[in-house]
């Protein structure tokens, strides 16, 4: 059986120096908090905190510098994200990366509902829902200064809530609670830290968009397939590399 790992020092963080000043009213906290979920998420979507991690709170709380408060809060927030899993009496572990037949099954399923998402949205949506929709898309396109694996989580987060955004202009419910109990963008940017991800979702998020906007059903719908199979074209080769056999 091999080895559990466990989170001793995370990359980046100088211990006992802090994210940043803890001292000041209980109004910093949720900033705090932000920081800490902003960090660690960057850590675990770039994998420089490894699958199947053990994660102490004490140990990042003494890593980083911080109390163990907006720990737990950060934590309890990447599990609802589905990157990491509660242990009984043992804290926290970093979720598997997913198999290759996970990912097809992924693919499957948001062929078979996305699409149709994205074709309602472009009936229903609201003006407001529609400009907030782009203000997401700016967002994502302004170029993040300082840590760029922290600027690449922060981006996987955003890719989720522009789609979950067209699920909610969707109008229907239970579809957009299925497609967000899948946490989809989480496992596909935990499998390739590339700046090309992001440029190429880029491009096709805006065709999405601009069909959307323009009350195009049809072009809406096509342009969400296309970027889903895209999409699976960009991840797939990651799973055949990792099935090659490796040369001696």
């Amino acid at each position: 059986m091999a080895k559990r790992r466990e989170v001793t020092a995370v990359e980046g963080a100088t211990p006992g120096a802090g994210l940043r000043g803890e001292a000041g009213a209980a109004s910093a906290r949720p900033r705090l908090a932000d920081e800490v979920y902003d960090f660690l998420l960057s850590q675990l979507m770039t994998l420089r905190i490894e699958p199947d991690a053990r994660v102490t709170i004490d140990a990042l709380a003494r890593e980083l510098g911080v109390s163990q408060t907006p720990i737990r809060d950060a934590l309890s927030r990447l599990e609802a994200d589905g990157l990491v899993v509660r242990v009984h009496l043992a804290g926290y572990r970093v979720a598997p990366q997913i198999t290759r037949q996970q990912f097809e099954d992924l693919v499957e399923i948001r062929l078979l509902l996305e699409p149709s998402v994205a074709r309602h949205a472009a009936e229903r949506m609201t003006p407001a829902q529609t400009e907030q929709l782009r203000g997401l898309l700016e967002d994502m396109a302004r170029p993040q200064a300082g840590d760029q694996h922290l600027a690449y989580g922060i981006f996987g987060r955003r890719d989720a809530a522009f789609h979950d955004l067209i699920a909610v202009g969707g109008g229907n419910r239970v579809v957009r609670e299925t497609l967000a109990r899948l946490h989809t963008h989480v496992h596909l940017f935990r499998l390739l830290y590339d700046a090309k991800v992001t440029n190429e979702a880029m491009d096709e998020h805006a065709e999405i968009l601009e069909a959307i906007a323009a009350r195009d059903a049809d072009g809406a719908a096509y342009a969400m397939r296309r970027h889903i199979l895209r999409s699976g074209e960009r991840f797939r080769p990651i799973f055949e590399r990792m099935a090659a056999p490796v040369k001696k």
